[in-house]
């Protein structure tokens, strides 16, 4: 549509977005509303004329996810994500509701802004003074072969051989696309197959299966090691920077020790191959640690720059009349999920406690009796009252019992609620706030007064 419609520099910047129902094959829904076959979605796509537009564009709907956000009553941390299958260039954040139930753990520094996917975090790894056999190990020594009978895993390793995981080098054997490489981490990190196959500019990471790994090494997994490993070597900068270590030695029950990786590898690649720990250090600051949270993602906003433009033959004429790709960005809201992360933050043993601005209802209007004339009476009276200034209103008319009517009051959690009993013959009622239970009598001409100003943030 873009493509057919704008040609010319003069049409640009322009944003488009659409809030619609979409469809996903999912094999079963998943975490109530989080993942569902059919979920509402808003998406919005940026073109401008150039880069510094695209940025514009950018920081403008990330400050408006920001305040969409903050108004739904969402606690949320805006964090540095990975583009994925969407890719781009420039960057791009996830923003991300906390919740225990999240799909996604996410980094934050406890001492400055930084805040990352995991699939994206960088940390400075922690430290150990690195000793074997209970002294410390000289640079000079050289590589060892030794005995290591049934000693498979890292925890085996560091049990038999009294050494600490961060003593110990995990090579781990990858496919990533169709080349094998071989990606060494510290024995107290995780690989991160994202890192690893951005590095190689590669649509796929994975391990090798066990086959391809005895078929390359001739050693089981376990005793798989760096020396004399006939594969290019991704090596995290953390093993790089270990004095000495223990790794496989490509045979069945023996390990190397000795090992110094600055002196005994030939890496073809150095850098951040590993998923970031909690209590690592923060490299955006230099001084505080890295906190773990839960997370689900509600928003993303990507820079696309002219991935899909070109492809698509989305251009337009520039000032001096050259033919230019659009530069795009791309921006989503989950909107169900915006409801399941506010189910999951705002609740408690009692039912939902809804923020007043996705509320069903600002207002429950709840007569003690509906037989009783006067608690029905002042009911109808501040139901008409308060819709004629348009509040939504919900009036519970059911001829149930009060204990009932209150249950299902705290379950459905609308944020206010007006109770007319018997202080209503002298012309009071109870006013409550959902969110701590908060109550107080007052009068009936009051309520709608407090309730507006509620309303209306004052």
């Amino acid at each position: 549509m873009v493509r057919n419609e704008i040609s010319s520099y003069r049409r640009l910047p322009v944003t488009l977005y659409q809030i619609q129902t979409k469809f996903r094959d999912e094999r079963r829904p998943r975490f109530g509303l989080l993942r569902s076959r059919e979920f509402l979605m808003k998406d919005a796509y940026s073109f401008d004329a150039d880069w510094e537009g695209l940025d514009a564009s950018y920081w403008k709907m990330y400050r408006a996810y920001e305040r969409i956000f903050s108004r739904c009553g969402v606690n949320f941390r805006a964090v540095e994500a990975d583009e994925g299958a969407i890719g781009g260039e420039g960057g791009t954040h996830e923003f991300m509701a906390l919740a225990d139930i999240g799909e996604d753990t996410i980094a934050v520094c406890d001492s400055c802004s930084y805040a990352a996917n995991l699939e994206k975090a960088e940390s400075a790894a922690a430290t150990f003074e690195v000793k074997q056999e209970g002294e410390a190990i000289n640079n000079e020594q050289p590589v060892e072969k030794f005995h290591t009978p049934n000693m498979k895993t890292i925890d085996e390793l560091v049990q038999a051989l009294d050494v600490k995981a961060a003593d110990i080098i995990k090579t781990l054997i990858c496919l990533v696309d169709d080349r094998l490489v071989a990606v060494l981490v510290r024995g107290d990190h995780e690989m991160n197959d994202i890192k690893v196959k951005n590095a190689l500019g590669a649509e796929n990471a994975a391990i090798a299966d066990a086959d391809t790994i005895q078929r390359l090494t001739g050693a089981p997994v376990g005793f798989i090691g760096p020396i004399g490993l006939d594969l290019p070597l991704l090596v995290d900068d953390a093993v790089m920077k270990m004095t000495t270590a223990i790794a496989g030695a490509n045979e069945l029950d023996y390990h190397h020790r000795h090992i110094v990786p600055a002196r005994d590898l030939t890496p073809l690649h150095i850098g951040d191959f590993r998923n970031a720990a909690e209590g690592d250090g923060c490299l955006r600051c230099g001084e505080g640690k890295l906190q773990f949270f839960r997370g689900i993602e509600v928003g993303h906003v990507f820079k696309l720059g002219t991935k899909y433009s070109e492809k698509l033959g989305a251009a337009f004429l520039d000032q001096a009349g050259k033919s230019m790709p659009m530069i795009m960005g791309c921006y989503g809201i989950g909107v169900s999920r915006i409801l399941s992360a506010t189910v999951e933050q705002h609740h408690d043993a009692a039912g939902m406690v809804w923020p007043l601005a996705l509320a069903p209802y600002h207002v429950h209007l709840i007569p003690i009796s509906a037989k009783d004339e006067t608690h029905m009476k002042v009911a109808q009276q501040l139901y008409k009252e308060l819709q004629s200034s348009g509040v939504e209103v919900l009036l519970d008319d059911r001829e149930e019992r009060p204990g009932i009517k209150f249950k299902d009051a705290d379950l459905i959690g609308i944020p206010l609620r007006i109770v007319i009993g018997k202080d209503a013959e002298q012309g009071k009622v109870e006013f409550v706030q959902r969110l701590g239970n908060q109550k107080e009598l007052i009068t009936i001409e009051e309520a709608g007064v407090r309730i507006r100003q509620i309303l209306s943030g004052e």
